[in-house]
């Protein structure tokens, strides 16, 4: 079996656990994380924005700041997993990239934590991005509470 772990910022330990959980010993596990590059610009706005224009770009340092935290977040994941699991790393609105992960990976099972609003029941519990992913996964989803 092929399984594709969704990690995202918040969620990660309970798909991480699932993934531990209900999974079979001798399944295939990706972890997957997903920076979408227009963080970089919404920070670079944030700055000019804050400091006016005139100011040296800050599109850099912030796309090394994210791929040093997601280096920090994946390797977290695989030590809380304690099974053997590839690490993948994707660039690009989330929901897109995990979908298409999942198509390019051969997933069978698509590991997801939902990312809403945890008081409620029903669609809020899951974020605009988690909602499209269950909706458009080409495969299996096991879709878990954080």
């Amino acid at each position: 079996m092929n399984v594709l772990v969704w990690i995202a910022e918040g969620t990660w330990s309970a798909a991480t656990d699932a993934a531990a959980r209900y999974t079979p010993p001798g399944a295939s596990l990706t972890l997957l994380h997903v920076v979408d590059p227009a963080l970089a610009a919404e920070v670079a706005g944030a700055w000019t924005g804050l400091l006016g224009r005139g100011h040296r770009d800050t599109a850099p340092a912030v796309d090394a700041m994210a791929a040093a935290a997601e280096q920090d977040l994946l390797a977290a994941a695989a030590e809380r997993l304690a099974r053997p699991a590839a690490v993948a790393s994707r660039r690009g609105p989330a929901e897109r990239e995990v979908v298409t992960a999942c198509t390019e990976l051969g997933a069978e099972l698509l590991i997801v934590a939902r990312d809403g609003e945890r008081n409620h029941l029903g669609p809020r519990s899951l974020g605009r991005q988690t909602r499209f992913v269950v909706d458009h996964a080409p495969c299996q989803v096991l879709l878990v509470w954080p």
